[in-house]
Protein backbone atom coordinates (compact mmCIF):
# COMPACT_ATOMS: atom_id res chain seq x y z
CA UNK A 1 0.00 0.00 0.00
CA UNK A 2 1.35 2.97 -0.90
CA UNK A 3 1.55 5.92 1.43
CA UNK A 4 0.13 8.89 -0.12
CA UNK A 5 -3.15 6.65 -0.79
CA UNK A 6 -5.17 9.52 -1.95
CA UNK A 7 -8.04 12.40 -1.41
CA UNK A 8 -11.19 13.11 -1.02
CA UNK A 9 -14.08 15.71 -0.76
CA UNK A 10 -16.33 15.28 2.54
CA UNK A 11 -19.16 17.51 2.79
CA UNK A 12 -19.47 18.85 6.55
CA UNK A 13 -22.60 16.98 8.21
CA UNK A 14 -24.52 18.38 11.67
CA UNK A 15 -26.27 16.32 13.80
CA UNK A 16 -26.08 13.02 16.31
CA UNK A 17 -25.87 9.04 15.50
CA UNK A 18 -28.63 8.25 17.68
CA UNK A 19 -27.83 5.53 20.32
CA UNK A 20 -30.28 2.42 18.87
CA UNK A 21 -27.07 3.10 15.91
CA UNK A 22 -24.02 3.57 17.68
CA UNK A 23 -24.51 0.86 19.80
CA UNK A 24 -24.51 -1.36 17.19
CA UNK A 25 -21.88 0.13 15.45
CA UNK A 26 -19.57 -0.17 18.05
CA UNK A 27 -20.61 -3.70 18.40
CA UNK A 28 -19.99 -4.45 14.71
CA UNK A 29 -17.09 -2.33 14.30
CA UNK A 30 -14.90 -4.16 17.16
CA UNK A 31 -16.20 -7.68 15.61
CA UNK A 32 -14.74 -6.67 12.01
CA UNK A 33 -11.33 -5.23 13.46
CA UNK A 34 -10.95 -8.35 15.53
CA UNK A 35 -11.09 -10.26 12.54
CA UNK A 36 -8.66 -8.93 10.62
CA UNK A 37 -6.69 -8.90 13.09
CA UNK A 38 -7.27 -12.53 13.94
CA UNK A 39 -6.87 -13.28 9.87
CA UNK A 40 -4.08 -10.58 9.06
CA UNK A 41 -2.35 -9.54 12.14
CA UNK A 42 -2.57 -5.78 14.13
CA UNK A 43 -0.21 -4.02 11.40
CA UNK A 44 -2.58 -4.73 8.55
CA UNK A 45 -5.29 -3.15 10.67
CA UNK A 46 -3.17 0.36 10.91
CA UNK A 47 -3.09 0.02 7.33
CA UNK A 48 -6.69 -0.17 6.52
CA UNK A 49 -7.54 2.61 9.30
CA UNK A 50 -4.76 4.78 7.62
CA UNK A 51 -6.40 4.18 4.26
CA UNK A 52 -9.01 6.98 3.09
CA UNK A 53 -10.81 5.10 0.55
CA UNK A 54 -10.94 1.95 3.29
CA UNK A 55 -12.28 3.95 5.89
CA UNK A 56 -14.88 5.61 4.52
CA UNK A 57 -16.01 2.10 2.97
CA UNK A 58 -16.34 0.71 6.72
CA UNK A 59 -18.10 3.53 7.96
CA UNK A 60 -20.61 3.25 5.48
CA UNK A 61 -21.22 -0.70 5.80
CA UNK A 62 -21.97 0.41 9.66
CA UNK A 63 -24.81 2.35 8.58
CA UNK A 64 -23.21 5.97 8.60
CA UNK A 65 -24.20 8.57 6.17
CA UNK A 66 -22.03 7.17 3.46
CA UNK A 67 -20.40 10.37 2.14
CA UNK A 68 -19.93 12.52 4.69
CA UNK A 69 -17.66 13.74 7.15
CA UNK A 70 -19.22 12.50 10.26
CA UNK A 71 -17.90 9.01 9.52
CA UNK A 72 -14.73 10.20 10.80
CA UNK A 73 -16.45 10.77 13.97
CA UNK A 74 -18.62 7.88 14.65
CA UNK A 75 -16.46 5.18 13.74
CA UNK A 76 -13.43 6.45 15.90
CA UNK A 77 -15.95 6.26 18.64
CA UNK A 78 -17.87 3.39 17.83
CA UNK A 79 -14.06 1.51 17.62
CA UNK A 80 -12.81 3.39 21.24
CA UNK A 81 -15.81 2.01 23.07
CA UNK A 82 -16.03 -1.36 21.06
CA UNK A 83 -12.29 -2.61 20.89
CA UNK A 84 -11.24 -1.03 24.72
CA UNK A 85 -12.97 -4.59 26.66
CA UNK A 86 -10.46 -5.92 23.81
CA UNK A 87 -7.48 -4.38 24.32
CA UNK A 88 -5.47 -6.44 26.54
CA UNK A 89 -6.80 -9.86 23.96
CA UNK A 90 -5.76 -7.52 20.92
CA UNK A 91 -3.29 -5.39 21.91
CA UNK A 92 -5.24 -2.50 20.23
CA UNK A 93 -6.18 0.94 21.91
CA UNK A 94 -7.87 3.54 20.53
CA UNK A 95 -7.55 7.20 22.21
CA UNK A 96 -8.81 11.27 21.58
CA UNK A 97 -11.80 12.07 19.74
CA UNK A 98 -13.22 15.19 18.88
CA UNK A 99 -13.25 18.25 20.94
CA UNK A 100 -12.06 17.89 24.00
CA UNK A 101 -11.40 14.08 23.95
CA UNK A 102 -8.72 14.91 21.52
CA UNK A 103 -7.03 17.03 23.89
CA UNK A 104 -7.11 14.13 26.28
CA UNK A 105 -4.91 12.07 24.25
CA UNK A 106 -1.92 12.87 25.28
CA UNK A 107 -2.90 11.62 29.03
CA UNK A 108 -4.42 8.49 27.54
CA UNK A 109 -1.18 7.50 25.74
CA UNK A 110 0.94 7.82 28.78
CA UNK A 111 -1.35 6.09 30.66
CA UNK A 112 -1.45 2.87 27.83
CA UNK A 113 2.38 3.03 28.21
CA UNK A 114 2.50 2.59 31.51
CA UNK A 115 0.47 -0.71 31.06
CA UNK A 116 1.42 -2.33 28.50
CA UNK A 117 5.90 -1.25 28.44
CA UNK A 118 5.71 1.02 25.45
CA UNK A 119 7.09 4.87 25.67
CA UNK A 120 3.80 6.81 26.60
CA UNK A 121 5.81 9.96 26.65
CA UNK A 122 7.51 9.32 23.03
CA UNK A 123 3.85 8.89 21.53
CA UNK A 124 2.31 11.63 23.40
CA UNK A 125 4.81 13.78 21.81
CA UNK A 126 4.09 12.09 18.46
CA UNK A 127 0.61 13.03 19.02
CA UNK A 128 1.27 16.51 19.63
CA UNK A 129 3.92 16.50 16.62
CA UNK A 130 0.92 15.17 14.30
CA UNK A 131 -1.39 17.57 15.66
CA UNK A 132 1.07 20.40 14.91
CA UNK A 133 2.36 19.73 11.50
CA UNK A 134 -1.49 19.47 10.00
CA UNK A 135 -2.83 22.82 11.63
CA UNK A 136 0.24 24.92 11.23
CA UNK A 137 2.59 23.16 8.58
CA UNK A 138 -0.32 22.60 6.27
CA UNK A 139 -2.08 25.85 6.13
CA UNK A 140 -5.09 24.66 3.47
CA UNK A 141 -8.07 26.61 6.01
CA UNK A 142 -9.21 23.88 7.69
CA UNK A 143 -9.74 23.72 11.37
CA UNK A 144 -8.74 20.67 13.41
CA UNK A 145 -11.27 19.73 15.76
CA UNK A 146 -10.80 15.84 16.05
CA UNK A 147 -8.32 13.79 16.61
CA UNK A 148 -8.03 9.85 16.98
CA UNK A 149 -5.01 7.80 17.74
CA UNK A 150 -4.95 3.95 17.41
CA UNK A 151 -1.66 2.35 19.10
CA UNK A 152 -0.96 -1.43 19.38
CA UNK A 153 1.01 -2.95 21.99
CA UNK A 154 4.65 -2.96 19.93
CA UNK A 155 4.08 0.88 19.87
CA UNK A 156 3.25 1.05 16.19
CA UNK A 157 0.25 3.50 15.67
CA UNK A 158 -2.09 5.10 12.83
CA UNK A 159 -3.62 8.64 13.52
CA UNK A 160 -6.78 9.64 11.83
CA UNK A 161 -7.79 13.58 12.16
CA UNK A 162 -10.30 15.71 10.66
CA UNK A 163 -10.66 19.37 10.13
CA UNK A 164 -13.42 21.59 9.15
CA UNK A 165 -13.76 24.63 6.71
CA UNK A 166 -17.25 25.87 7.83
CA UNK A 167 -17.53 28.80 5.43
CA UNK A 168 -17.32 26.23 2.68
CA UNK A 169 -19.59 23.39 4.16
CA UNK A 170 -16.60 21.24 3.81
CA UNK A 171 -13.98 19.21 6.15
CA UNK A 172 -11.13 17.50 5.20
CA UNK A 173 -9.30 14.34 7.09
CA UNK A 174 -5.84 13.33 7.32
CA UNK A 175 -4.47 9.99 7.64
CA UNK A 176 -0.31 9.04 9.48
CA UNK A 177 0.61 5.93 9.33
CA UNK A 178 3.99 5.14 11.73
CA UNK A 179 4.92 2.28 9.37
CA UNK A 180 8.35 3.99 7.52
CA UNK A 181 7.64 7.18 8.77
CA UNK A 182 11.07 8.71 9.02
CA UNK A 183 10.55 12.02 9.63
CA UNK A 184 7.64 14.36 10.69
CA UNK A 185 8.28 17.08 8.34
CA UNK A 186 9.01 15.70 5.47
CA UNK A 187 5.61 13.90 3.42
CA UNK A 188 4.55 12.24 6.53
CA UNK A 189 1.02 11.48 5.25
CA UNK A 190 -0.44 8.42 4.65
CA UNK A 191 -2.90 10.05 2.88
CA UNK A 192 -5.29 13.57 3.10
CA UNK A 193 -8.78 13.93 2.32
CA UNK A 194 -10.85 17.06 1.33
CA UNK A 195 -11.24 19.24 -1.44
CA UNK A 196 -8.94 20.83 -3.34
CA UNK A 197 -8.88 24.63 -2.28
CA UNK A 198 -6.53 26.20 -4.82
CA UNK A 199 -2.87 26.87 -3.90
CA UNK A 200 -2.12 26.00 0.34
CA UNK A 201 1.38 25.97 2.01
CA UNK A 202 2.53 22.63 2.93
CA UNK A 203 5.39 23.19 5.03
CA UNK A 204 5.31 19.36 5.29
CA UNK A 205 6.30 18.24 2.03
CA UNK A 206 9.49 16.66 0.81
CA UNK A 207 9.90 19.39 -1.54
CA UNK A 208 9.66 22.13 0.75
CA UNK A 209 13.03 20.97 2.38
CA UNK A 210 14.79 23.87 1.26
CA UNK A 211 12.13 26.64 2.03
CA UNK A 212 12.38 25.05 6.06
CA UNK A 213 16.20 25.43 5.71
CA UNK A 214 15.68 29.27 4.49
CA UNK A 215 13.35 30.11 7.02
CA UNK A 216 15.35 28.74 9.96
CA UNK A 217 17.98 30.49 8.56
CA UNK A 218 16.40 34.01 8.07
CA UNK A 219 14.91 33.60 11.34
CA UNK A 220 18.22 33.32 12.68
CA UNK A 221 20.47 36.11 10.80
CA UNK A 222 17.03 38.61 10.10
CA UNK A 223 15.53 38.48 13.31
CA UNK A 224 11.65 38.36 13.04
CA UNK A 225 11.72 42.38 13.19
CA UNK A 226 13.35 42.55 10.22
CA UNK A 227 11.21 39.43 8.61
CA UNK A 228 8.20 41.18 9.38
CA UNK A 229 9.06 44.27 7.87
CA UNK A 230 9.97 42.35 4.81
CA UNK A 231 6.59 40.65 4.12
CA UNK A 232 4.77 43.77 4.57
CA UNK A 233 6.76 45.32 1.97
CA UNK A 234 6.46 42.46 -0.62
CA UNK A 235 2.85 42.26 0.34
CA UNK A 236 1.58 44.68 -2.62
CA UNK A 237 3.86 42.56 -5.29
CA UNK A 238 1.66 41.84 -7.95
CA UNK A 239 3.94 39.92 -10.62
CA UNK A 240 4.01 36.14 -10.07
CA UNK A 241 7.38 34.41 -10.30
CA UNK A 242 7.67 31.57 -12.96
CA UNK A 243 8.25 28.13 -11.99
CA UNK A 244 11.62 26.42 -12.60
CA UNK A 245 11.56 24.52 -15.96
CA UNK A 246 13.24 21.30 -13.29
CA UNK A 247 11.00 22.42 -10.76
CA UNK A 248 9.03 18.77 -9.05
CA UNK A 249 5.66 18.39 -10.27
CA UNK A 250 3.11 17.56 -7.92
CA UNK A 251 2.59 13.68 -7.30
CA UNK A 252 -0.81 12.43 -9.09
CA UNK A 253 -2.73 10.79 -6.75
CA UNK A 254 -6.45 8.79 -6.34
CA UNK A 255 -9.20 11.29 -5.36
CA UNK A 256 -12.02 10.37 -4.05
CA UNK A 257 -14.84 12.84 -4.55
CA UNK A 258 -17.73 12.44 -1.80
CA UNK A 259 -20.54 14.84 -3.42
CA UNK A 260 -23.19 16.82 -1.43
CA UNK A 261 -25.94 14.54 -2.54
CA UNK A 262 -27.37 12.44 0.08
CA UNK A 263 -29.17 9.73 -2.19
CA UNK A 264 -26.99 6.94 -3.08
CA UNK A 265 -27.28 7.13 -7.54
CA UNK A 266 -26.34 4.76 -9.84
CA UNK A 267 -22.95 6.96 -10.41
CA UNK A 268 -22.09 6.55 -7.31
CA UNK A 269 -22.11 2.73 -7.44
CA UNK A 270 -19.46 0.39 -9.07
CA UNK A 271 -22.18 -1.87 -10.63
CA UNK A 272 -20.41 -4.71 -11.33
CA UNK A 273 -19.04 -5.04 -8.27
CA UNK A 274 -22.65 -4.67 -6.37
CA UNK A 275 -24.01 -7.88 -8.88
CA UNK A 276 -20.88 -9.90 -8.00
CA UNK A 277 -21.86 -9.80 -4.48
CA UNK A 278 -25.06 -10.09 -5.00
CA UNK A 279 -24.45 -13.81 -6.98
CA UNK A 280 -21.75 -14.92 -4.09
CA UNK A 281 -24.49 -14.05 -1.52
CA UNK A 282 -27.00 -16.38 -3.35
CA UNK A 283 -24.24 -18.94 -4.83
CA UNK A 284 -22.48 -19.69 -1.57
CA UNK A 285 -25.38 -18.57 1.44
CA UNK A 286 -27.32 -22.24 1.32
CA UNK A 287 -24.00 -23.92 1.10
CA UNK A 288 -22.28 -21.83 3.41
CA UNK A 289 -24.31 -20.10 5.94
CA UNK A 290 -27.33 -22.30 6.18
CA UNK A 291 -25.49 -26.03 7.40
CA UNK A 292 -22.41 -24.63 8.29
CA UNK A 293 -23.34 -21.78 10.47
CA UNK A 294 -26.67 -23.02 11.99
CA UNK A 295 -27.35 -19.13 12.89
CA UNK A 296 -31.58 -18.68 13.77
CA UNK A 297 -32.46 -15.99 11.43
CA UNK A 298 -29.69 -16.20 8.53
CA UNK A 299 -31.57 -15.61 5.38
CA UNK A 300 -30.47 -14.24 1.84
CA UNK A 301 -30.76 -10.81 2.86
CA UNK A 302 -28.29 -11.41 5.71
CA UNK A 303 -25.86 -13.07 3.53
CA UNK A 304 -26.05 -10.30 1.28
CA UNK A 305 -24.93 -8.07 3.75
CA UNK A 306 -21.99 -10.58 5.33
CA UNK A 307 -20.78 -11.01 1.81
CA UNK A 308 -20.42 -6.69 1.54
CA UNK A 309 -18.82 -6.70 5.12
CA UNK A 310 -16.60 -9.85 3.70
CA UNK A 311 -15.28 -7.49 1.05
CA UNK A 312 -14.62 -4.45 3.76
CA UNK A 313 -12.92 -6.99 5.89
CA UNK A 314 -10.68 -9.11 3.06
CA UNK A 315 -10.93 -6.64 0.16
CA UNK A 316 -8.02 -4.78 -1.82
CA UNK A 317 -7.40 -0.70 -1.52
CA UNK A 318 -8.49 -0.54 -4.90
CA UNK A 319 -11.86 -2.00 -4.40
CA UNK A 320 -12.96 1.07 -1.92
CA UNK A 321 -13.69 3.94 -4.82
CA UNK A 322 -17.16 3.54 -4.43
CA UNK A 323 -17.97 3.40 -0.70
CA UNK A 324 -21.54 4.29 -1.67
CA UNK A 325 -21.94 0.78 -2.49
CA UNK A 326 -20.99 -0.26 1.01
CA UNK A 327 -23.77 1.64 2.35
CA UNK A 328 -26.36 -1.34 0.60
CA UNK A 329 -24.94 -3.53 3.02
CA UNK A 330 -27.50 -2.00 5.85
CA UNK A 331 -28.41 1.24 5.11
CA UNK A 332 -28.44 4.96 6.76
CA UNK A 333 -29.82 6.54 9.77
CA UNK A 334 -31.10 9.18 7.73
CA UNK A 335 -33.15 7.10 5.27
CA UNK A 336 -30.38 7.02 2.61
CA UNK A 337 -29.97 4.88 0.68
CA UNK A 338 -32.75 3.11 2.72
CA UNK A 339 -33.72 3.08 6.48
CA UNK A 340 -31.18 0.59 8.45
CA UNK A 341 -32.61 -3.43 8.57
CA UNK A 342 -32.07 -3.56 12.25
CA UNK A 343 -32.89 -7.21 12.22
CA UNK A 344 -30.58 -7.42 9.23
CA UNK A 345 -27.78 -6.22 10.77
CA UNK A 346 -28.42 -7.80 14.27
CA UNK A 347 -27.86 -11.25 12.30
CA UNK A 348 -24.70 -9.83 10.91
CA UNK A 349 -23.13 -9.33 13.92
CA UNK A 350 -24.41 -12.53 15.59
CA UNK A 351 -22.61 -14.53 12.73
CA UNK A 352 -19.62 -12.33 13.11
CA UNK A 353 -19.39 -12.81 16.23
CA UNK A 354 -19.86 -16.97 16.64
CA UNK A 355 -17.33 -17.29 13.14
CA UNK A 356 -14.74 -14.71 15.62
CA UNK A 357 -15.32 -17.08 18.96
CA UNK A 358 -14.84 -20.06 17.11
CA UNK A 359 -11.95 -18.68 15.28
CA UNK A 360 -9.95 -18.08 19.13
CA UNK A 361 -10.70 -21.65 19.85
CA UNK A 362 -9.25 -23.07 16.68
CA UNK A 363 -12.38 -23.51 13.83
CA UNK A 364 -11.57 -20.91 11.65
CA UNK A 365 -14.21 -22.73 9.64
CA UNK A 366 -16.70 -20.36 9.68
CA UNK A 367 -14.14 -17.10 9.26
CA UNK A 368 -13.27 -19.07 6.07
CA UNK A 369 -16.86 -19.27 4.95
CA UNK A 370 -17.26 -15.52 5.00
CA UNK A 371 -13.85 -14.76 3.20
CA UNK A 372 -15.20 -16.98 0.75
CA UNK A 373 -17.96 -14.96 -0.01
CA UNK A 374 -15.64 -12.07 -1.10
CA UNK A 375 -13.41 -14.47 -3.26
CA UNK A 376 -16.63 -15.54 -4.76
CA UNK A 377 -18.24 -12.09 -5.44
CA UNK A 378 -14.57 -11.05 -7.34
CA UNK A 379 -14.73 -14.13 -9.38
CA UNK A 380 -18.49 -13.66 -10.24
CA UNK A 381 -18.74 -9.94 -10.70
CA UNK A 382 -17.06 -10.86 -14.25
CA UNK A 383 -20.41 -12.20 -15.65
CA UNK A 384 -22.76 -11.85 -13.20
CA UNK A 385 -25.79 -9.30 -13.81
CA UNK A 386 -28.51 -7.94 -11.51
CA UNK A 387 -31.29 -5.54 -10.30
CA UNK A 388 -30.10 -1.87 -11.16
CA UNK A 389 -28.78 0.35 -8.03
CA UNK A 390 -32.38 1.96 -7.91
CA UNK A 391 -34.55 -1.06 -8.18
CA UNK A 392 -32.38 -2.69 -5.38
CA UNK A 393 -33.16 0.44 -3.10
CA UNK A 394 -36.82 0.74 -3.91
CA UNK A 395 -37.25 -3.03 -3.01
CA UNK A 396 -35.05 -2.38 0.27
CA UNK A 397 -37.68 0.01 0.95
CA UNK A 398 -40.64 -1.85 0.19
CA UNK A 399 -39.51 -4.88 2.67
CA UNK A 400 -38.07 -1.91 5.59
CA UNK A 401 -41.20 -2.97 7.86
CA UNK A 402 -40.57 -6.15 7.75
CA UNK A 403 -36.32 -5.90 8.50
CA UNK A 404 -37.18 -3.61 11.38
CA UNK A 405 -36.36 -0.56 9.30
CA UNK A 406 -35.24 2.06 11.60
CA UNK A 407 -34.15 5.94 10.68
CA UNK A 408 -33.73 8.83 12.73
CA UNK A 409 -37.43 9.78 11.86
CA UNK A 410 -38.36 6.93 13.58
CA UNK A 411 -39.57 3.24 12.64
CA UNK A 412 -40.80 2.38 9.02
CA UNK A 413 -44.10 1.47 8.97
CA UNK A 414 -45.72 -1.33 7.15
CA UNK A 415 -46.25 -0.34 3.49
CA UNK A 416 -49.79 -0.18 3.18
CA UNK A 417 -50.02 1.74 6.49
CA UNK A 418 -50.34 5.87 6.36
CA UNK A 419 -47.29 8.00 8.72
CA UNK A 420 -49.60 7.81 11.64
CA UNK A 421 -49.34 4.25 11.77
CA UNK A 422 -45.71 3.89 12.31
CA UNK A 423 -44.66 1.53 14.87
CA UNK A 424 -43.58 2.29 18.48
CA UNK A 425 -40.23 2.96 19.26
CA UNK A 426 -39.65 -0.65 21.10
CA UNK A 427 -42.19 -2.06 19.11
CA UNK A 428 -40.47 -5.26 17.05
CA UNK A 429 -42.88 -6.91 14.29
CA UNK A 430 -43.66 -9.90 15.34
CA UNK A 431 -43.27 -11.91 11.99
CA UNK A 432 -39.90 -10.42 11.03
CA UNK A 433 -37.81 -13.04 11.56
CA UNK A 434 -39.99 -15.24 9.52
CA UNK A 435 -39.55 -12.90 6.30
CA UNK A 436 -35.73 -11.78 6.13
CA UNK A 437 -35.30 -14.38 3.43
Amino acid sequence: MSRRSGSADLPLHGGRVPRWLADRMTRLGAVMCEAIVHTYGRDELLRRLAHPFWFQSFGAVMGMDWHSSGITTSVIGALKRGLAPLSGELGVHVCGGRGRHSRATPAELHAIGERVGIDGAALAQASRLVAKVDSAAVQDGFDLYLHGFIVTDDARWVVVQQGMNGARGQARRYHWLSEDLRSFVDAPHAAIEGPGQGRIVNLADRRAQDSRTAQVALLRELGPHAIACEAARIEGRTSIARPEPDAPQLELLPHLTMPDHHDVRDGDVVVRRLHGALAAAAECGPRDFAELLQVPGVGARTVRALAMVAEVMHGAPCRFSDPARFSLAHGGKDRHPFPVPTRVYDHTIGVLKTAVRNAKLGRDEQLAAIARLDEQARRLERTATGPGVQALIAQERRDSHALGGRSIFGWEPPPEAAPSDAMPPDAIPADASRKLG
